[in-house]
């Protein structure tokens, strides 16, 4: 599992799982021509994406970063559509690293999209339970809110099974969350309650921008998904929070890229540093 030090805070990627999803949707209008020559795809047009959470360890409070593809939520069926070669082994990710899944404390969600929610729950005695019964998760009131009530277009995405038995744990914010070094900001556009995260401390930085910019490949402000509910409020998004990480010299991570777990750009916007995903 691949490590990032942020000041006193130590990130690390769990196996969360990953999914092959049509290039042309996850770069909208963007030609393949040009969205090729950044990220691979295969004969089918699909490019690898990962859903691996990240574990944030520091101070007397440990994190987690969204919740992974969970592990036997899809059938067979979505199995196929969405690409999932692999599920979530977040357990054992956590057991190789000293830890259960009671000793997360939060749970992060940028928003709650099948994708990133799954693994809040699993199957037990034929009802589902929650996989993190001793955490808070803390996600936008606005996110939330859909998640329970979603229109014609995010029902296929946010799944009662996902929040249902989680429910009494979840904190809602309207505008800004924060709790030591980590703070969670509502920006919309992937979704209306799409969140950041920022996690500064000794100095160093690293911005979470989730879906906004699922992967390395999206930096530019108008590369933006198909999935995009609002996809101008992304775009403004994107330019706020990359002007802000770039000024702050910030490490960019991701939850999605199947090649990078956190790069840093220089003034050219060339990767500067990078932490790689390990085959």
């Amino acid at each position: 599992m691949e490590t990032l030090q942020i000041g006193g805070y130590t990130l690390t990627w769990l196996r969360g799982g990953v999914t092959h999803l049509d290039g042309g949707a996850m770069f909208g209008v963007v030609p393949k021509p040009l969205w090729s020559r950044k990220y691979p795809h295969n004969d089918n047009n699909q490019i690898e994406l990962r859903t691996d959470p990240i574990l944030i360890q520091g101070g007397d409070k440990t994190f987690l970063i969204e919740s992974g593809i969970g592990v036997g939520k899809l059938t067979e069926k979505q199995k196929r559509n969405f690409g999932v070669l692999e599920e979530s082994d977040i357990e054992q990710s956590l057991h190789e690293l000293g830890l259960t899944t009671r000793d997360v404390d939060y749970v992060i969600m940028t928003h709650m999209h099948y994708d990133h929610a799954n693994g809040l729950t699993k199957e037990e005695n034929g009802q589902y339970v929650s996989v993190f019964p001793n955490s808070k998760i803390i996600t936008s009131k606005i996110e939330w809110d859909e998640m329970r009530e979603p229109n014609i277009r995010s029902r296929n995405t946010y799944w009662k099974e996902n929040w249902e038995p989680i429910q009494h744990q979840v904190e809602t914010f309207e505008k800004e969350w924060s709790l030591g070094p980590i703070k969670m900001v509502h920006t919309g556009g992937h979704s209306a309650g799409h969140s950041v995260v920022i996690l500064e401390d000794g100095g160093e930085m690293a911005l979470h921008m989730a879906d906004i910019m699922p992967t390395h490949a999206h930096q530019n402000v108008l590369w933006v998904m198909a999935y995009d509910d609002y996809p101008m409020d992304s775009i403004a998004a994107k330019q706020k929070w990359l002007k802000f990480g770039l000024e702050n010299q910030a490490w960019f991570t991701f939850y999605h890229d199947a090649m990078y777990r956190a790069v840093k750009w220089d003034e050219a916007n060339n990767i500067d540093q990078s932490v790689k995903r390990e085959r």
